[in-house]
C-alpha cells in the first residue's frame, strides 16, 4: 500500500486477510514454517540493504549496531520458532477435577486471524520482525505498519515483502499519522504496539472501540542501581554499553543512574574514561550512532538547555565537539543530581543523556526506583545475591538484570513486556506464540459419568453429596 492512500484501501487489505483466515483458519505446521522461512530469507538475503536503508534514515548508524540490534535478534528469532513452533502447537493435556473423571480436558492453542503491528522509528527491523515471527508461528496474518521517520527502511520492507509475500499473509502499509490513526482502528484480532506512554494510550483507545486485545511496549525511565561494594570497572562499561548503543535511543536504555554519593566523582571519572575508549574520535566516530532526525534531536537539546537553566551539572563524555547540529549528532553527558521536576526526569529520554543521582543509603536508591512509574527494565548491579532478590522483589518492573543492561530482551525463553505505564502483555518465544493464540479449552465428557445424579428435581442426595465434596 502506497503512504496515505486512504482508509478505503485499508479496509480492502484487512477485509483480503480476514477473508483469507476464514478459508484457512488453522494452517498446519507445514505452512506455518514455509512463511518462517521465507521470513528468515527476507532477512539474511538482504542484510546490505537493510544496514544500508537504516543508515540513511538515520543520517548515520552503524552497520554493525544493526547487525547486533537488528539483525542477529531477528534471525535468532526466527530459528528459535522453527525449532520449536511445531511443539507450541500441540494440544496441551490440562487436570480434570476428581469430580469430574473419568472426562478428559485438553488446551488447543487456534490462531487469532490477523494481527495488526504497530513499529517505531528507533529499531525498525526487529521490533517489527520480533512480534512478526510469534504471529506467524501461532498460525495468524499480519499487518505491519512502519514508522514515518524511517522511510528507506519502509520502502524497502515494504517492497521485500511483496516479494515474498502475498498480501493476503503479510502486508506493509506506509504513511503518517492519519494512516496510523486508521490502521490501529482496524478490527484487528491482536493489535501489538511499540512507542511513547502517549501514543500508547490513544492506540489503546482506538482498539477499544472494537474489543482488539492489546500487547503494548511503552519503555518509561528505566533506572540503573549501582549498589554499595560493587565494582565501577564492570558497572559503567556496562551501563554505557546499554545507554550508548543506537546513542540511547532505545526503550529499554538505562535513563539514569543512582549511585553511592562517595563514589559518585569515581562514577563520573570512569563513565569519561570509558566513554573515550568505546568511540576515540568522538563524534566523528563513525561507530557512534546519529540521532534519528532533527525533531528528536531539538528535543533532547531542549532537555539540557532546561537543566543548563537550572543550574545542572553537566559532564561531557566525549574530548572535543559536543554537537553537531547539521548531521544531528549528539555527544554523550551526564547531568549531575538533576530536580525530578525537569523535563529530563520525567519524560523518556531516548537519547545519549543520563541523569546520575547519588544516594546515601540503599533503601534512598529503592524509595526513588519505587517512587517512579513503573519501568520497562532494571538493571541491578550487585554482588549480593540476596540483596538483588529483595531488590527485584520490591520493585515492579517489566523485566531486569542483574550486572548487566539489555540483555534480558535477547532472551528468547523470557517473556518481553513491560507493566502499567512501560506496556502491558508480553512476547517472545513459546510466550509470543500464546499471547498471539486462544488457548481453547476443551472438556471431553466420557460416555459414562455421574452429572446426571446432579440434575432436576433435586434431591436430597445432591445436597449430601454437595456437602461432602466441598469437604474433600
Amino acid at each position: 500500500m502506497k503512504p496515505d492512500e486512504g482508509t478505503s484501501e485499508l479496509d480492502a487489505l484487512f477485509a483480503a486477510q480476514r477473508e483469507a483466515h476464514r478459508r484457512a483458519p488453522f494452517p498446519d505446521w507445514p505452512a506455518r514454517r514455509d512463511r518462517l522461512r521465507r521470513l528468515l530469507a527476507l532477512v539474511l538475503d538482504n542484510q546490505p540493504a537493510i544496514e544500508s536503508a537504516i543508515d540513511a534514515d538515520f543520517g548515520g548508524r552503524p552497520r554493525a549496531e544493526t547487525q547486533i540490534a537488528e539483525i542477529f535478534p531477528s534471525v535468532a528469532a526466527i530459528r528459535t520458532a522453527l525449532r520449536s513452533g511445531r511443539r507450541w502447537m500441540r494440544r496441551r493435556r490440562a487436570p480434570v477435577s476428581k469430580w469430574f473423571l473419568p472426562a478428559r480436558a485438553e488446551i488447543v492453542p487456534r490462531p487469532l486471524g490477523v494481527v495488526g503491528i504497530v513499529v517505531p522509528w528507533n529499531y525498525p527491523l526487529f521490533l517489527a520482525i520480533g512480534p512478526l515471527v510469534d504471529v506467524f508461528a501461532a498460525g495468524n496474518r499480519a499487518m505491519i505498519k512502519p514508522s514515518e521517520h524511517t522511510p528507506a527502511f519502509s520502502a524497502l520492507l515494504a517492497r521485500l515483502v511483496g516479494e515474498r509475500f502475498g498480501a493476503d499473509e503479510l502486508a506493509v502499509v506506509a504513511g503518517g499519522p492519519e494512516t496510523g490513526a486508521a490502521f490501529t482502528a482496524l478490527p484487528f484480532d491482536h493489535l501489538v504496539f511499540t512507542g511513547s506512554t502517549t501514543v500508547g494510550r490513544k492506540v489503546m483507545r482506538a482498539a477499544a472501540d472494537n474489543l482488539t486485545p492489546v500487547t503494548l511496549e511503552l519503555g518509561g525511565k528505566s533506572p540503573a542501581v549501582v549498589a554499595p561494594g560493587y565494582s565501577l570497572e564492570r558497572a559503567v562499561p556496562r551501563i554505557l554499553a546499554g545507554k550508548l548503543l543506537n546513542a540511547g535511543q532505545t526503550c529499554i536504555a538505562p535513563d539514569y543512574a543512582l549511585v553511592p554519593r562517595e563514589r559518585l566523582d569515581d562514577f563520573i571519572g570512569a563513565a569519561q574514561v570509558r566513554a573515550r575508549a568505546m568511540h576515540p574520535r568522538g563524534l566523528a566516530d563513525r561507530d557512534y550512532c546519529s540521532i534519528v532526525d532533527a525533531r528528536q534531536y531539538a528535543r533532547l537539546l531542549r532537555y539540557l538547555d532546561e537543566a543548563a537553566d537550572a543550574g545542572v551539572r553537566r559532564v561531557d563524555l566525549f574530548e572535543g565537539t559536543a554537537r553537531n547540529d547539521e548531521a544531528h549528532r549528539l555527544a554523550p553527558v551526564l547531568l549531575i543530581d538533576p530536580s525530578t521536576s525537569l523535563s529530563v526526569m520525567r519524560d523518556e529520554i531516548f537519547g545519549p543523556i543520563l541523569p546520575v543521582l547519588p544516594y546515601d543509603r540503599l533503601d534512598d536508591a529503592l524509595a526513588f526506583v519505587e517512587a517512579m512509574p513503573r519501568p520497562l527494565a532494571l538493571y541491578w548491579f550487585d554482588d549480593d545475591a540476596e540483596r538483588a532478590r529483595e531488590a527485584i522483589e520490591r520493585t515492579h518492573v517489566g523485566g531486569a538484570c542483574i550486572n548487566d543492561t539489555l540483555m534480558h530482551v535477547a532472551q528468547e525463553g523470557l517473556p518481553f513486556g513491560g507493566v502499567g505505564p512501560s506496556g502491558m502483555g508480553h512476547y517472545h518465544g513459546r510466550w509470543g506464540f500464546d499471547s498471539f493464540s486462544k488457548l481453547t479449552p476443551v472438556f471431553r465428557q466420557s460416555r459414562w459419568h455421574a452429572m446426571n445424579l446432579f440434575a432436576p428435581p433435586y434431591r436430597p442426595f445432591v445436597r449430601t453429596m454437595l456437602g461432602l465434596m466441598k469437604r474433600l
